[in-house]
Order: C-alpha cells, then sequence, then structure tokens
C-alpha cells in the first residue's frame, strides 16, 4: 500500500509540474484568419506596398498586385525568359529601401532553359500595373543544367546592397566550397549590380566571382532577413533527409555545405562522415529531421506585440509556421502554429502593422492574413 501511495504521488508531482511548464510557456494570442486571396498558381513571395496594398509573385510566371476584398492584377513588363522549370520560376520580390521615392523594386526568377539555367536578378520601376525600367542587375555563374535548387531569396542590408541567396544546383554541391563559383552562396551586390568594394574576397581584378561572394558553404537557402534591432542576418536552408538550418550569416563565413551535414543522402548513404570540421560553421539551429524551411521573418510591429524579436519559418513538410521564440540571440522554445490550415507554407512576412501573411504552396495556392481576435 505505502508502495501504490508513493507511485500516486509521483504521478501527481508529475502531472503538475507538465502544468506549470506548459503554463510557464508563451501561448499564442487568439486570432483569426482572413482570405485576401486564392486560386494563385504557387505564390512564392510578398511584398508590402504603401498604398497598403501587396505585391505577390506566382512561381508559374506571373506578378500580381492584391488589394483586400478585390481581384487580383496582373503586373505587366515581367522578363521574357524565365524558366518555369521544377523549383524554378518567378521567386522572390523585396522592394528598395527607398521605394516609395524611387520607385524601384527586384524580383528573382531562374532563367534558360533545361540544359543551362541560371537565377537572375533584375530591378524596374512600378508604374501603375507596368514594370517599367526593367535592368538586369546580376546573373549567378556558373549556368548548370538542373532545375532545382535555385535558392532565390533576397534582402537589402542598412548600406543599401542586396544579398541574394544561390543554391547550390543540386547536382553542383561541390561548386558550394568553391570561391570561383556563385553556387551554394549569400552573394552581396549593391543595388545596381555591381560588386560592394568591401566583401570579404574582393580582389582589384573586376571579373573575379569572388567579388561578391558574402558567405559560402550553403546548399539551398530558402529565406534570408536582417534584423534591425539585433543587428544580425538571419538565414534557413534546406538540407538532404535531415539537417535543415537556421543560420546567424556573417561575411566571409564557411558554413560547411556539403564538408559538414547532420543530413544524409536521400536514397540513405553518406554525404560525408562529418558534423563539424575546422573553420566551418556550426548551425545555430538544426533541424533533424527535416521540416522543409521555406520563408521567415522576424516580428515586430503593435499587432501581436508579445511576438517582438521572435522568428517566425514557414514549413513546407509539416505543413505549419514554426514560431522560434527568442530571448536575444538565444532559442527559449519552438512551438508549432497554423497547422489547422492543412497546406503546405511557402512564405511567411510580417507587415509593419504586426499583422501576419501567410502563402500556401500549391496550384490554388492562397494569401492569407492572421490577426489579433
Amino acid at each position: 500500500m505505502q508502495y501504490r501511495g508513493f507511485i500516486f504521488a509521483l504521478i501527481l508531482l508529475l502531472i503538475v509540474s507538465l502544468n506549470v511548464v506548459a503554463a510557464s510557456q508563451p501561448q499564442f494570442p487568439r486570432h483569426q484568419i482572413h482570405e485576401i486571396a486564392k486560386g494563385i498558381n504557387y505564390p512564392w513571395s510578398i511584398a508590402f506596398l504603401p498604398d497598403q496594398s501587396v505585391l505577390v509573385t506566382a512561381r508559374s510566371g506571373q506578378l500580381l498586385r492584391i488589394r483586400e476584398g478585390q481581384s487580383p492584377e496582373l503586373i505587366a513588363g515581367l522578363p521574357t525568359d524565365i524558366y518555369v522549370q521544377g523549383q524554378g520560376g518567378l521567386l522572390d520580390v523585396v522592394l528598395h529601401p527607398n521605394f516609395a521615392s524611387n520607385g524601384w523594386l527586384y524580383l528573382s526568377y531562374s532563367m534558360g532553359e533545361h540544359d543551362k539555367n541560371a537565377l537572375q536578378v533584375m530591378r524596374a520601376t512600378l508604374v501603375g500595373d507596368q514594370l517599367t525600367e526593367q535592368q538586369v542587375v546580376f546573373t549567378v555563374s556558373p549556368y548548370k543544367s538542373t532545375p532545382v535548387h535555385f535558392a532565390g531569396r533576397m534582402t537589402f542590408l542598412p548600406d543599401h546592397t542586396l544579398l541574394i541567396t544561390s543554391g547550390d544546383g543540386f547536382d553542383y554541391r561541390e561548386h558550394a566550397q568553391k570561391l570561383d563559383s556563385l553556387l551554394g552562396k549569400v552573394i552581396r551586390i549593391n543595388h545596381d549590380g555591381s560588386a560592394p568594394a568591401n566583401n570579404p574576397y574582393f580582389s582589384k581584378n573586376t571579373d573575379s566571382l569572388t567579388n561578391y561572394i558574402f558567405s559560402y558553404g550553403h546548399r539551398n537557402a530558402q529565406a534570408i532577413v536582417f534584423d534591425p534591432v539585433r543587428q544580425v542576418i538571419f538565414s534557413n536552408e534546406h538540407g538532404p533527409d535531415g539537417g535543415d538550418e537556421l543560420n546567424i550569416i556573417q561575411a566571409g563565413v564557411n558554413y560547411g555545405w556539403p564538408v559538414i551535414t547532420y543530413g544524409k543522402d536521400y536514397i540513405g548513404g553518406r554525404i560525408s562522415p562529418f558534423t563539424e570540421y575546422p573553420n566551418m560553421q556550426q548551425p545555430f539551429i538544426d533541424w533533424t529531421p527535416s521540416i522543409a524551411p521555406s520563408g521567415m521573418a522576424v516580428h515586430g510591429g503593435e499587432q501581436f506585440k508579445s511576438l517582438n524579436g521572435d522568428l517566425l519559418v514557414s514549413v513546407l513538410k509539416f505543413k505549419e509556421v514554426r514560431w522560434v521564440q527568442m530571448d536575444g540571440l538565444k532559442v527559449t522554445g519552438q512551438v508549432s502554429l497554423f497547422k489547422e490550415l492543412d497546406q503546405r507554407i511557402r512564405d511567411v512576412r510580417v507587415h509593419p502593422d504586426g499583422s501576419i501573411y501567410i502563402l500556401t504552396d500549391s496550384v490554388q495556392g492562397k494569401v492569407l492574413r492572421v490577426v489579433p481576435k
């Protein structure tokens, strides 16, 4: 009887302890989800315009302006050589920091054909529903013959230079370690496409690809964002079977792929015997098994103010937004959000007012807005 009493007391203590832990974990505030638009063929990225409308890219090769309560408007003037195949197509859209005065926006997309394709970045001015003054500002070199691992996410830094993530092309993964290749890199350019003289491998040789490299050893980075409060660059990337990563990007740092990885090949073989190696950076977060991270945002704004400073990561595999709770640069917890949607999530962005925008990844994709209830 004493033994049974001890077991009962132990179980009761465990239940109380679990309840205390659950109560101490931050809870996502009560909210409601509004459907802003639907029927978009694989939406990929979103940008907020000053007039409260939003721009959404569709990977199938469309740029749309969306106003809540109205049908999407098609923006004309896109490049004619967008290569829509596999993971390729029209990808990211970002606004120049001075967009309100200069009207420049930047688009990343895959271009070329099956045997010769690459990631390219153009800029244009938006006048009404028309892109004008189109200029190609950057093309990743060398060309490749695979329709996957283009990367293509972009973000501006405070000095108005632009960071671009470049994938390793899958079959070209060794290029991620080569400084004479732009595959598997974070690239940094001036807003006109020239190479900043303070890039870590800048040389006097104007033709050198090293002039554009900011960091290397990446596989297929699906998000890159600058956090103005902590003054750091966050990026996430797909690993193989396991080894998805969230990294803090620093100039000149080698992030290891494919020399170090916590993942394995899709057919089960080992890619590398190493999970760490001298002078190669460990991930800030390792997600093994894989979650397939896609977009990402740092939360800020008045709505959902309790999330300010936390990271929101859209997730394809587990059909969720991963709420990464932060205390400074320390991860304090991870919570799955919006699983009730039962949709692969391609991108998540935070509006300046703090509301959360979500893009679902399907042939009939949706733009959703999450606001407090």
